[in-house]
């Protein structure tokens, strides 16, 4: 294999004796840039071979003075590095390497600081990169979550996938990103891109834009619910929630995506969300079973608990006791408790459909959701 070029060789030692922060290589360009306190230097090659070649070279060169061997990133480490499984002492050394694969690792690693995530944003600055950092404590309480943040909002309309929209619009609604009139306009876009509000739901639950009013009966039902509710009956709690304003806005949200969903993606991210809004009074029953058996253990359990069933919990019969015109209620959340997968995947097993033909075939799953949803949202939504 041809030799790196005398001059080169002599303004890479250059570069990297500098002490740089991280490296970039252009390959479009030919170019190797370092960032160091200083600012910017680069590196503009001259190749004497194919530029692949010449550039496999270029990183021996600088594996060799970082790492001590020429070998560059193991390309078998991709998978380990991908699930957060880089050392954090060596983070520094992975942003010097100018290789992709090793910035992705940096970002994923759970001791990422604030500083190494401006670095590591510098030498690679792309969406699914700023959404992983922005998974971190560090960047956001740090100097860099907000340009992450105000990123992926600029982003949000080149995003192709309804997968990293929902996941771009949920991170970027952690406390302290972006402004309240951010938050507005993302919301007034979700009309068209329905992906969007489910990032809502995940993100800020209790507190989506556009409220609506309690269920007409919430404050005749807000005084025996508040004496359960004081002593932490997880159903009195979530009935609470889930009646007032705050609750149906989140119900009504839900059922402007069932109606519209893009893909699969944002069912069963979906229904994932409606789960973990209900997670408190999930019963301990088989997470795999399909609609028609949840449906049966919620039927079974609250009838049982009417009938002073010994098996029954103590707070949900306590409840029942003192609100027996609640059962309905209390049926539907331990039903939508229990969303996921397995509710869908009798459909989606069978078929890749996405759009109006998703939505048919998936009408069997949907209406009883949407039955359920209607009863504690006090009627049809």
């Amino acid at each position: 294999m041809p030799e790196l070029s005398g001059e080169d060789v002599l303004r890479l030692n250059v570069l990297l004796h500098s002490k740089p922060l991280a490296i970039r290589i252009d390959e479009s360009a030919m170019v190797v840039h370092g960032l160091s306190e200083r600012g910017e230097a680069k590196v503009r090659l001259n190749p004497n071979c194919r530029d692949d070649l010449y550039l496999r070279r270029v990183r021996e060169l600088i594996s060799g003075h970082v790492l001590g061997s020429p070998g560059g990133y193991p390309v078998y480490l991709k998978r380990w590095t991908r699930m957060g499984q880089a050392r954090d002492e060596s983070l520094g050394q992975l942003l010097l390497l100018g290789e992709p694969e090793a910035v992705v690792a940096v970002v994923h690693a759970p001791g990422l600081s604030d500083e190494q995530a401006r670095w590591a944003w510098w030498a690679m600055p792309i969406a699914e990169n700023a959404r992983r950092m922005l998974e971190r404590r560090s960047v956001l309480d740090g100097k860099m979550g907000g340009v992450l943040a105000d990123y992926l909002v600029e982003y949000l309309p080149f995003e192709q996938e309804p997968v990293d929209m929902m996941e771009s619009v949920r991170l970027i609604l952690q406390p302290g990103l972006v402004d309240r009139g951010t938050v507005e306009a993302l919301w007034r876009k979700a009309r068209q891109k329905s992906a969007y509000y489910v990032g809502f739901l995940a993100a800020i639950p209790d507190a989506l834009p556009e409220q609506e009013p309690p269920r007409a009966d919430y404050e005749t039902l807000r005084a025996g619910l508040q004496s359960l509710a004081s002593r932490d009956n997880p159903y009195a709690l979530q009935l609470l929630r889930v009646l007032s304003g705050p609750g149906r806005t989140f119900l009504k949200t839900t059922v402007q995506v069932m109606k519209k969903p893009a893909n699969q993606d944002v069912v069963n991210v979906l229904f994932d969300t409606v789960a973990a809004y209900f997670a408190t009074v999930r019963p301990d029953a088989d997470p795999e079973a399909d609609l028609d058996s949840v449906i049966r253990d919620a039927d079974a359990l609250c009838k049982g608990c009417a009938a002073g069933d010994v098996a029954c919990p103590e707070a949900l019969g306590e409840l029942l006791a003192a609100l027996p015109g609640l059962e309905r209620e209390l049926h539907a959340m331990l039903v939508l408790s229990r969303l996921g997968y397995a509710v869908v995947r009798p459909v989606f097993s069978r078929t890749t459909a996405i759009g109006s033909l998703m939505r048919r075939k998936l009408e069997p799953v949907t209406a009883p959701i949407l039955k359920q949803i209607s009863v504690l949202w006090g009627g049809r939504v």
